[in-house]
């Protein structure tokens, strides 16, 4: 950037910098991400569990539903102490790496499950419609339903695969109209079968489960002696029905993607997802179990209970008919948004594992047009398709195998949890109730009966769930020996320098702009302030900056010179320096913390102090903040930013306020 004064006509080399961890969301929208997955169980779980443990179903299913709520309060504890709260970097802190690696490759399990079976449930629910409708349209086909959901399941796994390689914003956004449908067909929905009780009388199902060869597993010879409301019996039957609160770890991924205030979001997003997908999952195995013949639900609706449920309500048949279509368009919509948050949870996790050098640096090459990790997105969704293929349109195999890294990556993260209690005596925002102080000693009491209930579940279902045994250890093997192998090799062949302070590198693009704008950068609020930021260890005037605005009338623009020694720049424009991949990491992590969007720019220039209010003017900004500088005085600093401000603006001017910010000092000024 030549220290003159341009036209507007004159090209000047600016280096936007962008990174899809820059986008903040609402709560609503955060809330909508993970009830894709939570609340798309009410379409299946009731199916499963019933196969399983007979007509008790409905009540371990709300067990599972209510105990949800302790187990979202290990979530929201990890996430106040990280921004990036996952299983692998809770495990990873509270006990090291080979743990760590351990669980995520049982999560991995999980997220490869939840897709594949969300979209063949999906499939399912659109091929018993289309067979029910055929037939009295006159058109004498009938679809083969394994062979249909595979298909089905296949496509939609590749749509959402593609809206996550442009983003989470549109898959937020689709989440959230999708959560807006599928909650007016709830609303339908229990009305309706709340009419239909009421009208025929009901009786409560039974609470005694009645346990099958393929329920009891490696525990079928002790039959027996297994009582089903012993406290074995109880705990086979909850295990059974674990897959009703699945995708808890997705509260924790998009908790770095809220924005401000957090923690509080956080807590509404909890509360939210706990009382929603409570009733309707839990609701909907009520309802079926009373109001559906026992003979038909298991024999025709097993896989579709909810279009079944449509079928034996009072009312005409016709108006019946289209409310199960409607049923089935919003089920095709919510169990299709679950792949899409299946997707994001396998991408973050996997995003973490790349951070702390576990995968290969190639993986984590932003998409050259959209700044998303496509090639995790393309080894995760290529896991799912394959998973689609294999199981062949079966629910219950899909279902059984799910329980494994559901259970599991719960077990490992309220270890963890209850670990760092005593690991690290830091300040907690927020924690898991139930802690009795005996002097200095805190005892946490509700995180320990958390655990333990946790831990005994995954013991029965080792027992029990053979399918989910066997394939869930070797698909957990498989991904660990890789994460190994991975990470030595990686090991040997970089060395590891400028990590930021909780060990990882975030990978950016930089796109070079020829004339720097508002519109060229999406500033489009009518306030902007310029931050100028230098070192990754002194970004407390971003911080603050970003803890004053309000974000919905102001835009954060956070620059950086790219020094020039006379004609020559350091470096090229092609990609980040070691020191700037730091700094903009930093600069990452300090937005995400806060909740607030920042725009990066790299601005080549031999004048740091010219660039700064080249920057501020051309985007017309109102305010520009730097932190204090470690060569001059605040004074020195103030009167050479006011220098390049007087040498920037035409004569007739415009006013531009200035803040030097630092811990203990402050200086500001109008020029």
């Amino acid at each position: 950037m030549p220290n003159t004064v341009p036209s507007k006509k004159t090209a000047r080399d600016v280096i936007l910098v962008t990174t899809a961890m820059l986008t903040f969301i609402s709560f609503w929208r955060a809330s909508a991400i993970v009830l894709c997955d939570l609340a798309s169980t009410a379409y299946y779980i009731g199916g499963i569990a019933e196969q399983a443990i007979g007509r008790a179903a409905p009540w371990f299913i709300l067990a599972v539903m209510l105990f949800s709520y302790a187990v979202r309060a290990l979530y929201i504890e990890s996430c106040s102490m990280f921004v990036r709260g996952g299983v692998y970097r809770v495990v990873k802190e509270a006990m090291g790496g080979t743990l760590a690696k351990i669980s995520v490759s049982a999560l991995m399990f999980d997220y490869v499950l939840t897709g594949p079976i969300s979209a063949v449930a999906a499939g399912q629910y659109l091929v018993g419609l289309l067979n029910t409708i055929l037939p009295h349209a006159r058109v004498h086909w009938h679809f083969s339903p394994n062979l249909f959901a595979v298909l089905f399941a296949l496509a939609v796994t590749i749509y959402f695969w593609w809206e996550n390689v442009k983003g989470i914003e549109e898959s937020s956004d689709k989440a959230m109209k999708i959560m807006q449908v599928t909650t007016l067909m709830a609303v339908i929905a229990i009305v309706w079968c709340g009419l239909t009780l009421w009208k025929r009388g009901f009786h409560w199902p039974s609470l005694a489960p009645v346990f099958n060869k393929d329920s009891l597993g490696w525990l079928l010879p002790f039959k027996d002696k297994i009582r089903p409301l012993g406290l074995l019996g109880l705990g086979i039957a909850f295990g059974h029905s674990l897959l009703a609160m699945s995708g808890e770890e997705s509260l924790a991924q998009v908790y770095r993607e809220m924005e401000a205030p957090k923690l509080k979001n956080l807590e509404k997003t909890g509360f939210v997802i706990f009382i929603y997908s409570m009733l309707l999952t839990t609701l909907v195995s009520f309802f079926a179990v009373m109001i559906i013949p026992d003979a038909v639900r298991m024999s025709q609706y097993s896989d579709n209970l909810l279009s079944g449920l449509t079928m034996y309500l009072v009312g005409p048949s016709s108006l019946k008919i289209l409310f199960q279509a409607f049923v089935v368009w919003v089920g095709f919509m919510i169990l299709s948004g679950a792949v899409n948050t299946s997707i994001v949870g396998a991408n973050g996790v996997l995003n973490r594992m790349g951070e702390d050098h576990v995968l290969p640096d190639w993986f984590r090459v932003p998409h050259p047009r959209f700044g998303t990790s496509y090639r995790l997105l393309n080894l995760t969704v290529a896991c799912q398709l394959l998973t689609i293929l294999l199981c062949r349109g079966d629910i219950y195999i899909l279902g059984e195998a799910y329980a494994f890294g559901v259970i599991w990556s719960f077990v490992f993260k309220a270890l963890a949890v209850l670990v760092l209690r005593y690991k690290d005596k830091t300040h907690r925002e927020w924690k898991v109730p139930g802690n009795v102080m005996i002097g200095n000693l805190e005892i946490p009491l509700g995180l320990a009966a958390i655990f333990l209930v946790l831990f005994s579940t995954a013991l029965i279902n080792l027992a029990t769930k053979k399918v989910a045994t066997v394939s869930g250890i070797i698909f957990t093997v498989v991904f660990f020996v890789i994460f190994e192998i991975s990470e030595r090799i990686n090991h040997r062949k970089v060395y590891l320098k400028g990590l930021s302070a909780d060990g990882h590198i975030d990978r950016v693009n930089l796109n070079e702009l020829d004339l720097l704008t508002p519109e060229g950068c999406g500033c489009t609020k009518p306030r902007k302030i310029v931050v100028a930021v230098r070192d990754p260890n002194n970004l407390s005037h971003m911080k603050r900056v970003l803890e004053e605005i309000d974000p919905d009338t102001t835009d954060v623009i956070v620059m950086t010179s790219k020094v020039a020694k006379g004609l020559h720049l350091e470096g090229g424009l092609n990609e980040p320096s070691p020191e700037e991949e730091q700094l903009f990491t930093q600069v990452i992590s300090v937005a995400e913390k806060v909740g607030h969007t920042v725009t990066p720019l790299l601005v080549p220039s031999n004048d740091p102090f010219y660039a700064m209010a080249r920057v501020a003017y051309d985007l017309g900004a109102q305010e520009l903040v730097v932190g204090k500088s470690g060569k001059f005085i605040a004074e020195i600093q103030m009167e050479k930013l006011a220098v390049a401000w007087g040498a920037v603006r035409p004569p007739e001017g415009r006013p531009i306020r200035i803040r030097i910010l630092n811990s203990g000092e402050y200086k500001e000024d109008i020029v």
